[in-house]
């Protein structure tokens, strides 16, 4: 990167910041902190939604797996669009209607208190630790593009280069990027990360538009792309990158994707708040609608520059595994690098920052409010004013965050590295952790016991699998074919040989089976299904629907006129770019003239 890119980045990351301190004089309550108020417009939901699937590991995790395997990158993220319409189809508009603020709420209403703390604890750590993954994969992609001279490590600011690449430092990088989203989480709340995913899915898309053309150019047009991804191998079965499917990515797999997804669309928290922000559940389906077809016209534009920098820079043979994954993983950000003038690197790369600020800031608003109201507000404090639950709201979100900065320092070191380890906790314990939530939606029988008993069944059959059944000891004792080996052998084979089939399987059978059985045996409506069904802020005909705020809408529209603006004066600048630059800010330029005059076409005035 040059000095344009650089002060490009720290002018979007000065935004960013900026966003959230103007929504902390807007937070007035811990109904603003958490769940904007139920004022969020349906579009900007939808946005949000797609967005915190989205993140610099969409770039890393499956640009990477564009660029080994090409195509399946692409049915991998439509499997998101389907989970998406799945969920705005059955239980989107279910979740708005009940008039609970969070899934927390109603796992207390519905079940019980002792539940939403097994959840609060064990999904809390869990998933913020994995988020530390994500910052982990931005910070790949940082560093990849800032080299620093061997005479820093003489300075005071010698900690930030890694002796061994001459990088900046991905520790350090982790750390910044952290302090930004735990800043822009704990001043501005729900709103300040509802408008930064609605201006970063701008930014993004309008930046791969632009270099769509670009990298396609640059392998010699259409024609040559599409002859050239006919012609490439990635596989032994001969398969090549124009085929949806290879190695262990099969149709099982994809299927399997789909159902965890759904499930961790519909029931996780994350996501769940997005349909509970809205102001009725009309809003709610179209959002998670909107989410959904975002994800099903969206991924091959993603993924094809990934696919296209396979064509220019071929993988060298004769690599072991880490070296091939860490080539794999930077591939989206070189191919940028081929093809974006100065200014435009440095965009893509706060957009990328700005993704991952995006799911960062969603997660720790998510589970510094259940962590808030949950344990501190019922448990330790029940007399707790407004006021002192927002100071503590932000105190968890600080808590969090070093929870999320161990995740990127620990994860990168897993067995399959950051891409292996996201993807296998992912198929094993998304559905365990979620199915009793919906189920509980969906089911007026099943109760407290039946909830508890499918997420510790669902968690400890994954862990089982994916400690005992595919050890190493078990694949030597299947392989003895002695006694009882002749009988479990071929099951433990036939696991191992498809271990991400398998870890889907077994999540998805384990609380399912249990939670059947519990139905079966039930003897009528649970107490719970009542308490969920009777509050007073549920959503009913007779209903006074919320105005959605017209806010998002006017800061996306003047942000995004702004940054257009930026790219037009650095056309004047980078001659050799100009054409480059002109479009992208004329584009972006025109977004944000659509978002400021037709305001109706994107808030339902109520």
């Amino acid at each position: 990167m040059v000095l344009t890119d650089y002060i490009v980045l720290l002018l979007y990351a000065s935004g960013l910041i900026g966003v959230g301190l103007f929504f902390a004089t807007r937070v007035k309550n811990s109904s603003d902190m958490f769940a904007a108020g139920g004022r969020s417009p349906w579009w900007v939901s939808g946005l949000s939604g797609f967005m915190t699937m989205f993140s610099a590991g969409t770039f890393v995790v499956w640009g990477g797996i564009a660029y080994r395997y090409g195509l399946v990158a692409v049915t991998i993220s439509l499997c998101y669009g389907v989970a998406a319409l799945a969920v705005g189809w059955t239980v989107a508009g279910r979740w708005r209607k009940l008039g609970v603020s969070s899934a927390a709420e109603f796992l207390e209403l519905r079940y019980g208190r002792s539940l939403v703390q097994l959840y609060t604890w064990l999904k809390g750590f869990l998933l913020v630790f994995l988020l530390g993954g994500t910052v982990y994969a931005l910070s790949a992609v940082v560093t990849e593009l800032i080299i620093l001279p061997p005479e820093l490590e003489q300075g005071v600011f010698g900690f930030l280069r890694d002796d061994g690449t001459g990088q900046l430092s991905e520790f350090w990088t982790s750390v910044v990027v952290l302090a930004v989203v735990v800043v822009v989480t704990l001043a501005g709340g729900l709103w300040s990360v509802l408008v930064t995913d609605t201006l970063q899915f701008i930014v993004l898309s309008v930046s791969v538009v632009v270099v769509v053309p670009l990298i396609l150019s640059e392998v010699g047009g259409l024609p040559a792309f599409l002859e050239g991804v006919r012609g490439t191998t990635v596989d032994d079965r001969g398969r090549t990158l124009a085929s949806p499917i290879a190695w262990n990515y099969t149709w099982l797999f994809l299927l399997g994707w789909v159902i965890v997804h759904y499930f961790k669309i519909g029931g996780e928290w994350a996501f769940v708040q997005r349909f509970t922000c809205v102001p009725s559940a009309r809003d709610a389906r179209r959002s998670a609608v909107l989410f959904g077809v975002m994800y099903l016209v969206s991924p091959l534009f993603w993924m094809l520059p990934a696919i296209a920098y396979r064509l220019i820079q071929p993988l060298p043979e004769g690599l072991d595994a880490g070296e091939i994954n860490r080539i794999a993983e930077r591939a989206y950000i070189n191919a940028c690098l081929e093809v974006l003038p100065p200014g435009m690197i440095g965009l893509m790369v706060a957009a990328m920052i700005s993704a991952t600020a995006s799911m960062a800031t969603t997660q720790l608003n998510v589970y510094a409010a259940a962590f808030t109201k949950e344990f501190y507000h019922r448990v330790i404090n029940p007399m707790a004013s407004e006021r002192l639950l927002v100071t503590m709201g932000r105190l968890f979100t600080v808590i969090l965050g070093g929870i999320a900065l161990a995740g990127a320092i620990i994860i990168p070191g897993a067995e399959g590295g950051y891409t292996g380890f996201i993807i296998m906790v992912t198929s094993s314990l998304a559905i365990p952790l979620t199915m009793p939530t919906i189920w509980g939606l969906l089911s007026r029988r099943i109760g407290l016991g039946a909830a508890w008993t499918a997420t510790l069944v669902g968690v400890g059959a994954s862990l089982f699998a994916k400690i005992v059944v595919q050890s190493d000891a078990a694949i030597a004792f299947a392989q003895s074919g002695d006694g009882i080996a002749a009988v479990l052998g071929p099951i433990i084979t036939l696991a191992n040989e498809n271990t991400q089939v398998s870890d889907w399987v077994v999540g998805l059978a384990a609380p399912a089976v249990t939670l059947v059985v519990f139905e079966l045996m039930s003897r009528g409506e649970d107490a719970g299904w009542g308490r969920a069904h009777s509050l007073p802020t549920a959503e009913t005909d007779t209903s006074v629907a919320v105005q959605a705020s017209h806010l998002p809408a006017i800061m996306s529209a003047w942000t995004t006129a702004v940054i257009g603006a930026a790219m037009l004066v650095l056309a004047v600048v980078h001659a050799e770019h100009r054409a480059t630059l002109v479009v992208f800010g004329l584009l972006l330029g025109a977004i944000g003239a659509a978002l400021l005059t037709v305001p109706k076409v994107f808030v339902r005035r109520g």
